[in-house]
C-alpha cells in the first residue's frame, strides 16, 4: 500500500525508544513496526490500529505513547 501527500501520522515511543508509528490514508490506519518492512493493515479506527501496534511488543510490554506528528 502506497502513502499518499497529506496524511497523519503518530509515532508510538515507548521506555526503549520508538518502536513504530501509525499512518492514515484513504482506506484506514496503517501500522508500521520498526525493523520490519511491510506495513499492517489497514485498520478501521486509530484505536484498532492503536491495540494492534502495541500487541506486536509482545506480551507483558507497556502500551507505547502515541504522538500526533
Amino acid at each position: 500500500m502506497s502513502m499518499t501527500t497529506g496524511t497523519q501520522t503518530w509515532v508510538a515511543s515507548g521506555p526503549a525508544g520508538t518502536v513504530g508509528s501509525i499512518h492514515r490514508d484513504g482506506e484506514g490506519f496503517l501500522v508500521r513496526v520498526r525493523m520490519e518492512s511491510e506495513a499492517r493493515g489497514p485498520y478501521p479506527t486509530l484505536e484498532a490500529a492503536k491495540r494492534a501496534l502495541h500487541a506486536t511488543l509482545g506480551p507483558g510490554a507497556e502500551r507505547p505513547d502515541f504522538r500526533e506528528h
